[in-house]
């Protein structure tokens, strides 16, 4: 092909699958491009997706014409089934990490694939070529008998069984042809194991067909247990793209811990060739509130707690101690490191690990915890005296914080500003701790915080409002829009309805909407290039637009974010 990047397929042709502990992205062609084991933000073990050489993938497709595929979630699960439809006949792929309803909190670390024959006769190709640490080490490949084989390279080892018979390439990778006829089942499945124990007799036993498939039946009732305990808010019924976004949140949940990463990937591009690129495979305070507060609205109340009590644990208890994010481990120092031996997604270079973000100030994280505290409470749930003693902390905190400049809910990589809204969260932590402190009758300054509170609203109401336009700004002393403000009356700073709201909505969708999707803010940002649309700013806009009663303009926006999702639901 004359250009390398069009090798790649769009990003929206990516499936992902996940066990709650690693992730995996495969294309519409069946090719796993992205796998990283056994955790979230471990190196990779198949990185296609960010250099077509250099990365490793494996792939199952049908060989030569091939008339179209077709793909689906089965039904309340994130076990992928792909329908090949070739010249020669039909095929169906599943591909699933390996779940326990007997012992959930127990990883498997293996990723199962299973073929089975539909309708006539169909040739094939498969290729494992595992690449480890981003593509920098070619793992040594061994065969060893009985549909048996090894990757080892560093810190990491892969046992790989499969029906199909491999020959090994350059002792560096796996390949295979075969034909599939209707009811004939293969299977390949790939097992994250410390290379010290790559030799266990046990572990390179060969694993049949028959137990793949119990394996994909015990995957598939794991899901579906967890998918069957949501509980809709509301008399109408769930419909398909809540439950599968429910489910796809779910997955990016680390389940030893309780983190919630943002995303499974690192360095997509927000656009070609820009430098916009980062590591999304940790979890953010306020992003996975976010997420805690969309699953304990579903009745997901086990997701709530776990994640309550990772960010105590990891903030060791105090509030000077927490960061904005954090490993999935808990851990702090997630040192930022360009990989330069990586083109990058479509050739959009730097390739990152780790993120500088870590170690900025972002003064909105106290107000989500405490309003995740509030929600806990009105639900009927104790807050126990560990917890209290640090809420308590989060909120003395605030009361000498607020005034602070940071660095925003944007991460803004260049100088630190008032930033309008992480001002009013840090008055929704003041607010929400006063409401609890009050219904426990504890002991605490209330006056105190009740002034903090009263100063931070004459702040934001004297330096983040533009009485010229009647509308909130940015930041203090700027005249810059920015999405963030739309989460104002979700804080309880401001009405929907008030006519300052009002007018700051309208003015969003004036300035920042670009083909029905917002921009996140229209400032510069410290960064060359222009960043990209931002699907969840459109869902604040469509919230706001509903509670101001314009229901037709709110549905208008809601259904051309929805219209980005692909055939999956993602």
């Amino acid at each position: 092909m004359n250009n390398p990047a069009s090798r790649y397929p769009a990003i929206a042709d990516y499936a992902l699958i996940s066990d709650c502990h690693c992730a995996a992205l495969i294309s519409r062609a069946g090719s796993v491009d992205w796998c990283c084991m056994p955790r979230f933000d471990s190196d990779t073990c198949f990185g296609r997706l960010l250099d077509w050489e250099k990365g490793g993938h494996c792939i199952i497709c049908p060989r030569g014409d091939q008339t179209g595929t077709t793909r689906r979630y089965v039904p309340g699960t994130m076990i992928l089934e792909t329908h090949f439809h070739a010249a020669g006949g039909e095929a169906c792929l599943l591909d699933f990490f390996v779940m326990d309803d007997e012992a959930p909190e127990q990883a498997h670390y293996q990723q199962v694939r299973l073929l089975e024959g539909i309708s006539g006769r169909v040739e094939f190709g498969a290729e494992v070529f595992p690449r480890f640490d981003f593509g920098d080490i070619v793992p040594h490949v061994r065969d060893h008998g009985g549909g048996t084989y090894t990757a080892i390279g560093s810190n990491v080892g892969l046992v790989i069984h499969s029906d199909i018979r491999f020959d090994v390439v350059r002792d560096s990778g796996l390949c295979a042809g075969f034909h599939l006829c209707a009811g004939e089942r293969i299977h390949l499945s790939i097992r994250f194991v410390p290379p010290e124990r790559i030799e266990d007799k046990a572990l390179l036993s060969r694993t049949a067909s028959t137990e793949a498939r119990t394996a994909f039946e015990r995957t598939r009732n794991w899901w579906r247990n967890w998918a069957g305990r949501i509980e809709y808010p509301s008399e109408s019924e769930l419909d398909e793209q809540t439950l599968r976004s429910a489910i796809v949140l779910k997955s990016l949940s680390f389940e030893r811990t309780g983190a919630i990463i943002a995303a499974p990937t690192t360095s997509l591009p927000e656009n070609r060739s820009g430098q916009r690129n980062w590591d999304y495979r940790f979890s953010w305070v306020r992003d996975s509130v976010f997420t805690v507060r969309a699953l304990y609205t579903l009745g997901c109340e086990r997701e709530a707690d776990r994640f309550l009590r990772f960010v105590q644990r990891s903030s060791a208890g105090s509030a000077n101690e927490m960061q904005i994010m954090y490993a999935v481990d808990g851990k702090r120092r997630l040192t930022e490191v360009e990989l330069d031996w990586l083109e990058g997604y479509r050739d959009s270079k730097p390739v990152r690990i780790g993120n500088f973000a870590s170690e900025q100030v972002q003064l909105d994280i106290y107000g989500e915890i405490l309003e995740m505290a509030w929600q806990w409470h009105v639900k009927g749930r104790e807050l126990d005296a560990q917890y209290w003693d640090f809420l308590v902390d989060v909120v003395n905190t605030v009361c000498v914080k607020w005034q602070e400049k940071d660095h925003g809910i944007w991460e803004f990589r260049d100088a630190e500003q008032h930033f309008v809204h992480s001002k009013a969260m840090c008055w929704s932590a003041l607010d929400h701790g006063i409401r609890l402190a009050l219904e426990k009758g504890a002991s605490v300054p209330v006056e105190h915080w009740t002034q903090a509170r009263a100063d931070i609203r004459n702040a934001i109401e004297r330096d983040g409002y533009d009485s010229r336009r009647g509308i909130f700004v940015q930041a203090f002393d700027n005249e810059y829009l920015d999405a963030a403000l739309l989460l104002l009356p979700r804080t309880g700073f401001i009405a929907y309805d008030d006519s300052r709201m009002v007018r700051t909505t309208d003015a969003i969708c004036r300035q920042l909407d670009n083909g029905g999707l917002l921009a996140r803010y229209d400032s510069p940002d410290g960064l060359p290039g222009k960043e990209g649309t931002f699907v969840p700013c459109t869902f604040w806009l469509v919230r706001c637009l509903a509670y101001q009663g314009r229901h037709e303009l709110a549905w208008e926006y809601y259904r051309r974010a929805l219209g980005c999702a692909n055939e999956l639901g993602l």
